[in-house]
């Protein structure tokens, strides 16, 4: 047995050297990086920015099908189907922005391009959350400390009992409130999933001490807001003003119409990134750590922590784009800066080998994974809920 406590049948050495065979499969996709590569993460970009401004075209294209034009084609339908088409292009811009790239860009996937313009360290993405804030609390904080409790902030992100090794609270009985809330305000959430404010939740910090920190967030918060819900309705004056002198129809409700198609293009992005990213750790079976069982923690330790802790998402091309890769939850946790159209080629590599050292590689539908998901967050809103703890559950595997 190994000595580090880990839920696996596996010896000190045989940890040792699967950490190795991992080592050997990173290292073979990365010294073959080159310009397949580089021609995709162009044609993601390219294909993101089109959406966007052919889909906030289209947005202002309804305008002139609403019902006070009178033309043989005007009608709310007709309006809201127009408006509708943009919409969904924007929201799926947004999702692209920060699931396929935003996200992979500042994982440092792309930084080996010495591309001026798609460096991790210069990078802001569309979202609320300042990009530096958010890279120390991802790539440095949960990357670091995947699925330990205590340690890890994306464990409940500060208000959800995920696991049976966090003590059971009252204030968990309205955990499925917040379940749901997140999901819808996932944005706002994550510009204030922060370890600062964590640590002075806990006392660790003084309000003075992290006030730097809220001023940088409100910041970066504030120029969304102006861009989302201000300047590009605002733009809309541009078909808003033309269209008072012919029909008797207030500019205002123009600029309410197009601040509304943003607001949804937003909801769709938070619905879908939050589905996505609550399947990587979350779903039945995924395993959770204490900090005793990190300490000393090897590498290839650390490899077989992400294994345990993260789970994959099946689905087609179009769907792991989508997600960001991140489908491919185990190959990310795994090699969090290899570029994200690499997992697939490497996913099957990497689950054969957990099933030669008798390895559990969850993976599943989406409907599996969020449902479980759903589930355990419904069980472990109320006090037990042990039976879910995998390394309960599941005995430790022999190695094949």
């Amino acid at each position: 047995m190994n000595s580090a406590g880990m839920p696996v049948d596996l010896s000190d050495a045989q940890i040792e050297e699967f950490g190795r065979e991992m080592d050997a499969i990173r290292d073979e996709v990365f010294d073959s990086r080159g310009e397949r590569d580089r021609r995709y993460i162009l044609r993601v970009i390219r294909t993101q920015r089109t959406l966007a401004v052919v889909g906030r075209f289209i947005i202002y294209a309804g305008l002139f099908f609403v019902p006070a034009w009178g033309h043989a084609l005007a009608g709310w339908w007709t309006t809201l189907a127009i408006i509708g088409l943009g919409t969904a292009m924007l929201g799926t811009a947004k999702i692209l922005e920060n699931m396929e790239i935003a996200h992979n860009v500042m994982h440092a996937q792309w930084d080996w391009m010495k591309d001026p313009e798609i460096q991790s360290n210069t990078w802001e993405w569309d979202t609320m959350g300042p990009s530096d804030r958010w890279m120390h609390s991802h790539n440095v904080v949960h990357h670091t400390w995947t699925n330990v409790v205590g340690k890890d902030l994306d464990v409940g992100y500060g208000i959800m009992r995920v696991t049976p090794m966090q003590k059971w609270h009252p204030a968990y009985l309205f955990q499925p409130i917040a379940f749901l809330l997140l999901m819808l305000l996932f944005e706002e959430g994550v510009a204030l999933h922060e370890q600062a404010i964590d640590d002075h939740m806990k006392g660790r910090k003084t309000f003075a001490e992290i006030k730097p920190v809220l001023a940088h967030i409100g910041r970066k918060a504030g120029r969304q807001i102006v861009k989302d819900y201000i300047a590009w309705p605002a733009a809309a004056a541009l078909v808003a003003i033309p269209i008072s002198f012919y029909v008797p129809w207030s500019p205002w409700a123009v600029f309410g119409m197009v601040a509304a198609a943003n607001a949804i293009a937003n909801v769709m992005r938070n619905i879908w990134t939050f589905t996505i990213i609550f399947c990587g750790h979350f779903p039945s079976g995924a395993y959770n750590f204490s900090q005793k069982q990190v300490e000393g923690e090897t590498r290839a330790r650390w490899y077989l922590r992400q294994l345990l802790g993260s789970c994959n998402i099946k689905g087609g091309k179009l769907f792991h784009l989508l997600a960001g890769n991140l489908s491919h939850q185990i190959e990310h946790h795994l090699f969090p800066d290899m570029c994200s159209n690499r997992y697939a080629e490497v996913a099957p590599r990497v689950q054969a080998l957990a099933a030669r050292y008798g390895l559990p590689y969850n993976t599943g539908s989406l409907m599996r994974q969020f449902g479980t998901t759903w589930l355990k967050n419904l069980r472990l809103a109320f006090p037990g809920g042990e039976a879910l703890d995998p390394a309960r559950a599941h005995p430790a595997q022999s190695r094949a």
